[in-house]
């Protein structure tokens, strides 16, 4: 047996190298591996040993891939997820007593809304599921499906590939104008000119929504005045409730803040397009009966729990 022979590879070896990569230290492998910091050194000898490559450097604190290792990522992260959901679709599922993890990519908006509802859900239904929820760039999801490194993805995304990707809708919402609830034109009609009056803070400007905002502000010829940008929903609110600034908003999230009386909410002076929020999973992982379960119990919860309308 050589170093190199295909046929004597450890597919154990295979983990070790992912957790490795996810957490760029031997310690942190070991932790989300339940095993010890020898063990996993031993493990990544014998990944350097078997691709003559040190895959891993170690770069101030931390352990950053190798040329090599970042062409091996894709295809190891592509069979670890179809093998593990090779065998999930042939397993018995049964949400009442399964202790599986499902790993959902989302937006902190979409934490914000459609978490809680999840979560309690499954605590009626499927008390010992966990939920694992990442955030990934839109052009980074369709991939990550592909491989299996996530099971879901729950949000707007248009643009993911129709001919890989099944999606099942769970709501529609809508863009409006957040804004403090003692700002001058909170309870005021907003039309272009005073929403080009208003500064703004931008948020999530890669989000696939917010391009739509900016190409229709451009077909209009309308002004956005954007004072402070930052990349994450969450903190809007604060911002917008202790400022005369404004922003551009998920109506979902909007009309939940604005009941505690804080806020104003302003139609926006032009239309868009509806936001679709979907789960998406991969065509090659449709068969998973966890999945197939999911599918069928998250429109449900939200058909029962839909945005406010006015």
């Amino acid at each position: 047996m050589t170093p190199r022979d295909p046929g004597a590879f450890d597919l154990n070896l295979i983990k070790v190298f992912l957790a490795i990569w996810e957490t760029r230290g031997i310690s942190g492998a070991g932790e989300r591996l339940g095993l010890t910091q020898p063990a996993v050194s031993h493990a990544l000898r014998r990944l350097r040993e078997q691709f003559a490559d040190p895959l891993f450097l170690r770069v101030g604190h931390t352990m950053e891939p190798t040329p090599a290792a970042r062409r091996l990522h894709e295809p190891f992260a592509q069979a670890y997820g179809l093998l593990g959901r090779t065998m999930a679709a042939h397993a018995e599922f049964r949400p009442e007593t399964s202790t599986r993890t499902f790993t959902i990519a989302m937006s902190d908006v979409s934490e914000f809304y459609c978490l809680p509802q999840i979560l309690a859900r499954l605590a009626e239904v499927a008390p010992n599921l966990r939920i694992r929820s990442v955030q990934l760039d839109a052009e980074s999801i369709a991939a990550a499906l592909r491989s299996g490194r996530i099971d879901m993805a729950l949000g707007h995304l248009p643009d993911l590939p129709a001919d890989e990707i099944v999606s099942t809708f769970l709501l529609r919402d809508r863009f409006v104008c957040l804004l403090a609830a003692g700002h001058e034109q909170a309870g005021r009609a907003l039309d272009v000119e005073a929403f080009s009056r208003l500064d703004f803070v931008e948020v999530a400007v890669h989000a696939t929504g917010y391009k739509t905002i900016d190409e229709r502000l451009t077909a209009l010829g309308a002004a956005r005045t954007t004072v402070v940008s930052i990349e994450h929903y969450t903190i809007v609110p604060e911002i917008v409730r202790h400022s005369k600034l404004a922003a551009i908003f998920p109506r979902s999230v909007s009309r939940r803040l604005a009941a505690r009386g804080d806020f104003a909410l302003l139609d926006l002076p032009f239309d868009l397009p509806a936001i679709d929020v979907d789960l998406h999973v991969h065509v090659n992982f449709t068969d998973d009966p966890g999945l197939r379960w999911f599918r069928t119990i998250l429109p449900e919860l939200f058909a029962e729990d839909p945005p406010p309308s006015d």
